[in-house]
């Protein structure tokens, strides 16, 4: 699966590949597509602001059958454990996703900040499971390696809510945080249920750790 963050081009509103603070790429999503429709691999594409979002699907429904499954749609739509930036709007969010992309897997997360010791709270995981609950699409939850040691409790009960539901654990380049925490996901979580997004060298160093040779 290849995974691109997508903004609008200031001022022109093209979908384009960027993270803020940037305002500005080489390469606009409707050119990467275009791309990856010839590798055959399923896309993520992660949402920075709702502006992106009705371009993008647009695009994407252009390309149609022709983009190979499985296609997930990310945003984090509440706010998380010291998240500073503004979230998405759930609702206006959920509603041009659905209805634009009913097959499409839904990658559901909250704003938050590179904080040990910090984890997800309960109301912020009930909340999560209320704004869920009417769905009827995969929805995998994303939440940071960093705070899963003190949420382990509250995303146990997330994921027993429904069996459509799954976490994919992701990381920040700088985040810090080590090979046992990810082991403990591992053994406090259905493995078929779980994917990891991280960086090197902790993805070779969990590989190494339980018997995956990379």
């Amino acid at each position: 699966m290849v995974e691109v963050d997508i903004l609008l081009r200031a001022g022109h509103g093209d979908p384009i590949l960027a993270h803020p603070p940037d305002t500005d790429s080489d390469i606009t999503l409707q050119e990467w597509l275009a791309q990856v429709v010839s590798t055959g691999k399923g896309v993520k594409l992660d949402f920075k602001s709702l502006a992106a979002v009705g371009p993008s699907l647009e695009l994407l429904g252009q390309v149609g059958q022709a983009l190979a499954s499985p296609v997930w749609l990310n945003g984090d739509v509440l706010p998380g454990p010291c998240g500073s930036c503004a979230p998405l709007d759930a609702r206006a969010f959920l509603r041009a996703v659905t209805s634009c992309c009913p097959d499409a897997t839904l990658s559901l997360g909250w704003t938050t900040a590179c904080q040990p010791g910090q984890g997800y709270r309960w109301p912020m995981v009930q909340e999560m499971s209320q704004l869920c609950q009417p769905l009827s699409q995969p929805i995998t939850f994303a939440v940071r390696a960093v705070l899963l040691p003190s949420s382990i409790p509250q995303l146990q009960w997330l994921l027993q809510q429904s069996h459509r539901y799954s976490l994919t654990v992701w990381a920040g380049k700088e985040d810090v945080y080590s090979v046992e925490d990810l082991l403990l996901i591992r053994e406090n979580f259905d493995k078929s249920r779980v994917y990891y997004d991280i960086f090197e060298p902790q993805n070779s160093e969990f590989k190494k750790a339980i018997g995956i040779e990379s």
